[in-house]
Protein backbone atom coordinates (compact mmCIF):
# COMPACT_ATOMS: atom_id res chain seq x y z
CA UNK A 1 0.00 0.00 0.00
CA UNK A 2 2.99 2.36 0.55
CA UNK A 3 5.26 1.17 -2.24
CA UNK A 4 3.95 4.34 -4.39
CA UNK A 5 5.57 6.73 -1.71
CA UNK A 6 8.86 4.93 -0.42
CA UNK A 7 10.30 6.34 -3.62
CA UNK A 8 10.22 9.39 -2.12
CA UNK A 9 13.16 9.98 0.04
CA UNK A 10 12.27 13.20 1.63
CA UNK A 11 9.37 11.76 4.59
CA UNK A 12 8.00 15.01 4.68
CA UNK A 13 8.33 16.30 0.80
CA UNK A 14 5.17 13.89 -1.07
CA UNK A 15 2.82 17.25 -0.51
CA UNK A 16 5.24 19.49 -2.35
CA UNK A 17 5.62 17.47 -5.02
CA UNK A 18 1.83 15.49 -5.59
CA UNK A 19 -0.43 15.76 -2.63
CA UNK A 20 -2.92 13.45 -4.75
CA UNK A 21 -0.57 10.57 -4.12
CA UNK A 22 -1.85 10.23 -0.48
CA UNK A 23 -5.52 10.76 -1.47
CA UNK A 24 -5.47 7.79 -4.33
CA UNK A 25 -3.87 5.41 -2.17
CA UNK A 26 -6.25 5.99 1.20
CA UNK A 27 -9.11 5.44 -1.28
CA UNK A 28 -7.73 2.53 -2.19
CA UNK A 29 -6.78 1.16 1.49
CA UNK A 30 -10.57 2.31 2.49
CA UNK A 31 -11.65 -0.33 -0.05
CA UNK A 32 -9.54 -2.94 1.24
CA UNK A 33 -11.15 -2.62 4.61
CA UNK A 34 -14.46 -2.48 3.10
CA UNK A 35 -13.77 -5.99 1.04
CA UNK A 36 -12.29 -7.76 3.96
CA UNK A 37 -13.74 -6.52 7.47
CA UNK A 38 -17.33 -6.88 7.88
CA UNK A 39 -17.62 -4.70 10.69
CA UNK A 40 -16.32 -1.88 9.16
CA UNK A 41 -18.31 -2.32 5.84
CA UNK A 42 -21.36 -2.09 8.67
CA UNK A 43 -19.67 1.22 9.56
CA UNK A 44 -19.39 3.26 6.57
CA UNK A 45 -23.17 1.69 5.22
CA UNK A 46 -24.38 2.90 8.75
CA UNK A 47 -23.19 6.75 8.03
CA UNK A 48 -24.55 6.38 4.58
CA UNK A 49 -21.01 8.01 3.05
CA UNK A 50 -19.84 8.06 -0.48
CA UNK A 51 -16.73 7.38 -1.14
CA UNK A 52 -15.41 9.83 -3.37
CA UNK A 53 -12.81 11.84 -1.41
CA UNK A 54 -11.01 11.45 1.55
CA UNK A 55 -12.68 13.83 3.45
CA UNK A 56 -16.12 11.99 3.08
CA UNK A 57 -15.24 8.63 4.80
CA UNK A 58 -16.40 8.74 8.46
CA UNK A 59 -13.44 8.18 10.97
CA UNK A 60 -13.87 5.74 13.27
CA UNK A 61 -13.76 6.40 17.21
CA UNK A 62 -11.49 5.17 18.93
CA UNK A 63 -13.62 3.77 21.48
CA UNK A 64 -14.27 1.26 19.03
CA UNK A 65 -11.02 -0.37 19.46
CA UNK A 66 -11.67 -1.15 23.24
CA UNK A 67 -15.20 -2.60 22.82
CA UNK A 68 -14.52 -4.86 18.76
CA UNK A 69 -12.39 -7.46 17.85
CA UNK A 70 -11.29 -5.35 14.50
CA UNK A 71 -8.97 -7.39 12.68
CA UNK A 72 -9.31 -8.15 8.87
CA UNK A 73 -10.21 -11.31 7.35
CA UNK A 74 -7.52 -14.33 6.50
CA UNK A 75 -5.36 -12.02 8.59
CA UNK A 76 -2.51 -13.97 9.72
CA UNK A 77 -1.93 -12.20 12.97
CA UNK A 78 1.55 -12.27 13.65
CA UNK A 79 1.54 -9.89 16.90
CA UNK A 80 -1.09 -7.57 19.10
CA UNK A 81 -0.66 -4.51 20.54
CA UNK A 82 -2.78 -3.24 23.59
CA UNK A 83 -3.36 0.10 25.25
CA UNK A 84 -4.69 0.67 28.84
CA UNK A 85 -7.36 3.39 29.35
CA UNK A 86 -8.36 5.33 32.10
CA UNK A 87 -10.73 2.99 33.11
CA UNK A 88 -8.99 0.14 32.73
CA UNK A 89 -10.22 -1.04 29.36
CA UNK A 90 -7.86 -2.02 26.42
CA UNK A 91 -7.56 -0.89 22.24
CA UNK A 92 -6.01 -4.73 20.79
CA UNK A 93 -4.46 -3.71 17.54
CA UNK A 94 -3.84 -6.61 15.54
CA UNK A 95 -0.92 -7.04 12.83
CA UNK A 96 0.23 -9.02 10.53
CA UNK A 97 4.07 -9.89 8.95
CA UNK A 98 3.73 -6.59 6.32
CA UNK A 99 1.79 -4.38 8.95
CA UNK A 100 4.49 -4.69 11.66
CA UNK A 101 7.22 -4.31 8.67
CA UNK A 102 5.56 -1.18 7.53
CA UNK A 103 5.35 0.31 11.02
CA UNK A 104 8.98 0.24 11.41
CA UNK A 105 9.77 1.54 7.95
CA UNK A 106 7.62 4.67 8.34
CA UNK A 107 9.31 5.29 11.63
CA UNK A 108 12.81 4.70 10.63
CA UNK A 109 12.22 7.31 7.77
CA UNK A 110 10.49 10.00 10.47
CA UNK A 111 12.99 9.47 13.32
CA UNK A 112 15.95 9.29 10.98
CA UNK A 113 14.92 12.89 9.78
CA UNK A 114 15.26 14.39 13.64
CA UNK A 115 18.07 12.18 15.01
CA UNK A 116 20.31 11.19 11.67
CA UNK A 117 21.50 8.11 10.51
CA UNK A 118 23.83 7.23 13.46
CA UNK A 119 22.42 5.18 16.22
CA UNK A 120 23.32 6.87 19.10
CA UNK A 121 24.45 5.22 22.90
CA UNK A 122 20.66 4.76 24.05
CA UNK A 123 19.64 5.99 27.73
CA UNK A 124 16.20 4.53 28.22
CA UNK A 125 14.31 5.76 31.16
CA UNK A 126 11.82 2.59 31.88
CA UNK A 127 12.18 -0.73 32.99
CA UNK A 128 13.42 -3.40 30.36
CA UNK A 129 10.60 -5.16 28.77
CA UNK A 130 9.98 -8.78 28.63
CA UNK A 131 9.49 -10.46 25.26
CA UNK A 132 6.13 -11.59 24.28
CA UNK A 133 4.11 -11.85 20.92
CA UNK A 134 1.24 -9.01 23.14
CA UNK A 135 2.56 -6.02 24.13
CA UNK A 136 1.81 -2.99 25.43
CA UNK A 137 1.98 0.26 23.51
CA UNK A 138 4.49 1.42 25.91
CA UNK A 139 6.92 -2.01 25.40
CA UNK A 140 6.03 -1.13 21.86
CA UNK A 141 7.16 2.14 21.91
CA UNK A 142 10.64 0.83 23.37
CA UNK A 143 11.30 -1.68 20.97
CA UNK A 144 10.49 0.96 18.27
CA UNK A 145 12.71 3.36 19.35
CA UNK A 146 15.55 1.18 20.58
CA UNK A 147 16.38 0.45 16.86
CA UNK A 148 17.75 4.12 16.63
CA UNK A 149 20.38 3.26 19.61
CA UNK A 150 23.01 1.47 20.70
CA UNK A 151 24.46 0.01 23.88
CA UNK A 152 20.91 0.31 25.79
CA UNK A 153 20.76 1.11 29.20
CA UNK A 154 17.63 1.43 30.97
CA UNK A 155 17.70 3.62 34.31
CA UNK A 156 14.76 2.09 35.61
CA UNK A 157 15.38 -1.13 37.80
CA UNK A 158 12.79 -4.17 38.08
CA UNK A 159 10.73 -2.53 40.73
CA UNK A 160 10.98 0.69 38.71
CA UNK A 161 12.96 2.99 41.15
CA UNK A 162 16.11 4.55 39.30
CA UNK A 163 19.28 2.79 38.88
CA UNK A 164 21.68 5.41 39.66
CA UNK A 165 24.51 3.31 39.35
CA UNK A 166 23.92 2.06 35.45
CA UNK A 167 22.72 5.93 34.70
CA UNK A 168 26.06 7.29 36.10
CA UNK A 169 28.13 4.36 34.18
CA UNK A 170 26.20 5.40 31.08
CA UNK A 171 27.44 9.00 31.38
CA UNK A 172 30.61 8.13 32.15
CA UNK A 173 31.30 5.95 29.55
CA UNK A 174 29.64 8.33 26.88
CA UNK A 175 31.06 11.66 28.29
CA UNK A 176 32.02 13.09 25.04
CA UNK A 177 29.63 11.07 22.33
CA UNK A 178 26.27 12.25 21.38
CA UNK A 179 23.65 10.19 23.64
CA UNK A 180 20.14 9.66 22.86
CA UNK A 181 17.81 9.71 25.90
CA UNK A 182 14.16 8.21 25.31
CA UNK A 183 11.08 8.06 27.58
CA UNK A 184 7.58 8.84 28.05
CA UNK A 185 6.53 12.07 29.39
CA UNK A 186 5.39 11.16 32.48
CA UNK A 187 8.42 8.96 33.31
CA UNK A 188 10.74 12.25 32.01
CA UNK A 189 8.88 14.65 34.31
CA UNK A 190 8.97 12.00 37.31
CA UNK A 191 12.32 10.97 37.00
CA UNK A 192 14.53 13.94 35.70
CA UNK A 193 12.23 17.35 36.83
CA UNK A 194 9.84 16.59 39.63
CA UNK A 195 13.00 14.23 41.78
CA UNK A 196 15.38 16.82 41.49
CA UNK A 197 18.38 14.54 40.83
CA UNK A 198 19.68 17.04 38.48
CA UNK A 199 22.51 17.71 41.24
CA UNK A 200 23.82 13.94 40.39
CA UNK A 201 24.19 14.21 37.00
CA UNK A 202 24.02 16.09 33.94
CA UNK A 203 22.94 14.51 30.37
CA UNK A 204 25.59 17.16 27.80
CA UNK A 205 25.44 16.42 24.36
CA UNK A 206 22.36 14.48 24.22
CA UNK A 207 19.33 14.31 22.04
CA UNK A 208 15.98 13.66 24.34
CA UNK A 209 12.65 11.71 22.48
CA UNK A 210 9.83 12.14 24.47
CA UNK A 211 5.91 11.14 24.05
CA UNK A 212 2.59 10.41 25.48
CA UNK A 213 1.89 11.35 29.30
CA UNK A 214 1.31 14.96 28.83
CA UNK A 215 -2.32 13.72 30.58
CA UNK A 216 -0.45 12.28 33.51
CA UNK A 217 0.56 15.72 33.62
CA UNK A 218 -2.37 18.24 34.11
CA UNK A 219 -2.93 18.28 37.92
CA UNK A 220 0.88 19.19 37.79
CA UNK A 221 0.18 22.29 36.08
CA UNK A 222 3.58 22.25 34.12
CA UNK A 223 3.47 23.90 30.70
CA UNK A 224 5.47 22.61 27.84
CA UNK A 225 7.94 26.01 27.70
CA UNK A 226 8.79 25.20 31.52
CA UNK A 227 9.24 21.25 30.85
CA UNK A 228 12.30 22.18 27.92
CA UNK A 229 13.30 24.72 29.79
CA UNK A 230 14.33 22.72 33.13
CA UNK A 231 15.70 19.39 30.78
CA UNK A 232 18.19 22.03 28.73
CA UNK A 233 19.04 24.03 31.79
CA UNK A 234 19.47 21.70 34.88
CA UNK A 235 20.73 18.68 32.82
CA UNK A 236 22.46 20.36 29.83
CA UNK A 237 20.30 18.64 27.63
CA UNK A 238 21.16 19.66 23.83
CA UNK A 239 17.83 19.15 22.15
CA UNK A 240 14.47 17.87 23.30
CA UNK A 241 11.93 16.68 21.27
CA UNK A 242 8.19 15.75 21.36
CA UNK A 243 6.30 13.25 19.36
CA UNK A 244 2.31 12.27 19.29
CA UNK A 245 0.77 9.48 18.29
CA UNK A 246 -1.72 6.51 18.91
CA UNK A 247 -1.39 2.90 20.06
CA UNK A 248 -3.98 2.32 17.17
CA UNK A 249 -2.19 4.14 14.58
CA UNK A 250 1.60 2.77 15.61
CA UNK A 251 4.18 4.04 13.38
CA UNK A 252 2.39 6.64 11.82
CA UNK A 253 3.83 9.30 14.34
CA UNK A 254 3.84 12.75 14.38
CA UNK A 255 6.95 14.62 15.33
CA UNK A 256 7.35 18.09 16.65
CA UNK A 257 9.67 20.83 14.91
CA UNK A 258 11.96 23.06 15.98
CA UNK A 259 9.00 25.75 15.35
CA UNK A 260 6.56 23.59 18.41
CA UNK A 261 4.18 22.04 15.81
CA UNK A 262 3.33 18.37 14.68
CA UNK A 263 4.18 17.52 11.37
CA UNK A 264 1.83 15.24 9.65
CA UNK A 265 4.38 12.80 7.26
CA UNK A 266 4.25 11.41 3.77
CA UNK A 267 2.03 8.45 5.40
CA UNK A 268 -0.41 10.40 7.23
CA UNK A 269 -2.45 13.35 7.30
CA UNK A 270 -5.05 15.11 9.91
CA UNK A 271 -8.43 16.99 10.14
CA UNK A 272 -10.59 18.82 12.90
CA UNK A 273 -14.05 18.20 13.31
CA UNK A 274 -16.60 20.68 15.16
CA UNK A 275 -19.64 18.82 17.57
CA UNK A 276 -21.27 17.90 14.74
CA UNK A 277 -18.36 16.09 12.67
CA UNK A 278 -18.00 18.64 9.96
CA UNK A 279 -14.01 19.29 8.75
CA UNK A 280 -13.10 23.09 10.19
CA UNK A 281 -11.04 25.17 8.88
CA UNK A 282 -7.06 26.01 9.59
CA UNK A 283 -6.90 27.90 12.71
CA UNK A 284 -10.17 27.11 14.38
CA UNK A 285 -10.13 24.24 17.40
CA UNK A 286 -11.05 20.94 17.03
CA UNK A 287 -11.35 17.17 17.39
CA UNK A 288 -8.43 15.27 15.76
CA UNK A 289 -9.16 13.40 12.76
CA UNK A 290 -5.99 11.06 12.16
CA UNK A 291 -5.30 9.58 9.15
CA UNK A 292 -2.78 6.73 7.91
CA UNK A 293 -2.06 4.46 5.14
CA UNK A 294 0.14 2.07 7.37
CA UNK A 295 -3.19 -0.17 9.17
CA UNK A 296 -3.92 -2.79 6.24
CA UNK A 297 -4.49 -5.96 8.59
CA UNK A 298 -7.39 -3.69 10.75
CA UNK A 299 -9.32 -0.82 9.68
CA UNK A 300 -7.50 2.14 12.09
CA UNK A 301 -6.72 4.14 9.31
CA UNK A 302 -8.93 6.65 9.89
CA UNK A 303 -9.78 7.20 13.34
CA UNK A 304 -11.26 9.86 15.33
CA UNK A 305 -9.19 10.25 18.77
CA UNK A 306 -10.15 12.18 21.93
CA UNK A 307 -7.98 14.67 21.50
CA UNK A 308 -8.67 18.84 20.70
CA UNK A 309 -5.97 20.74 18.34
CA UNK A 310 -5.57 23.19 16.02
CA UNK A 311 -3.95 23.13 12.12
CA UNK A 312 -1.94 25.94 11.50
CA UNK A 313 -1.19 25.40 7.53
CA UNK A 314 0.10 22.78 5.35
CA UNK A 315 3.25 22.82 3.08
CA UNK A 316 4.54 26.59 4.73
CA UNK A 317 5.94 26.06 7.82
CA UNK A 318 8.99 27.66 8.62
CA UNK A 319 11.24 24.71 9.74
CA UNK A 320 10.72 23.76 5.69
CA UNK A 321 8.81 20.30 6.21
CA UNK A 322 6.01 19.74 3.84
CA UNK A 323 2.96 18.91 4.80
CA UNK A 324 -0.13 19.75 7.72
CA UNK A 325 1.38 21.10 10.94
CA UNK A 326 -0.65 21.53 13.69
CA UNK A 327 -0.87 21.43 17.73
CA UNK A 328 -2.39 19.24 20.27
CA UNK A 329 -4.08 21.01 23.02
CA UNK A 330 -5.43 18.42 25.55
CA UNK A 331 -7.74 15.76 25.66
CA UNK A 332 -11.52 15.95 25.37
CA UNK A 333 -13.18 16.15 28.94
CA UNK A 334 -14.76 12.89 29.67
CA UNK A 335 -13.12 11.78 26.67
CA UNK A 336 -16.55 11.40 25.09
CA UNK A 337 -17.85 12.72 21.72
CA UNK A 338 -21.64 12.94 21.34
CA UNK A 339 -23.27 10.51 19.44
CA UNK A 340 -20.17 9.00 17.76
CA UNK A 341 -18.79 7.05 21.14
CA UNK A 342 -21.71 5.16 21.30
CA UNK A 343 -21.25 3.78 17.73
CA UNK A 344 -21.87 -0.05 17.52
CA UNK A 345 -20.49 -2.00 14.72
Amino acid sequence: MIEEIKKFSDPYGLDKINNKVFDKLFLKLTKLHIKNNKKYKKFLHFFKKNITKIEDIQPLPVRIFKKEKLVNDKVKVTKMLSSSGTSGDKSNIYLDKDNSYNQIYVLTKIITEFLGGKRLPMLIFDQKPKRSNEISASIAAINGFSIFGRDHTFALDEKGNLNIKDILNFIKKYTDEKKFIFGFTSNIYKYLIENKIQKKFTLDNSILLHGGGWKKLESKKIEKKLFNKILKSKLKIKKVINYYGLVEQTGSIFVECSYNFFHCSNYSTVFTLDQNFNKLKFGEQGYLQLLSLLPTSYPGHNILTEDIGIIHGENDCKCGRGGKYFKVLGRIKKAELRGCSDTKI
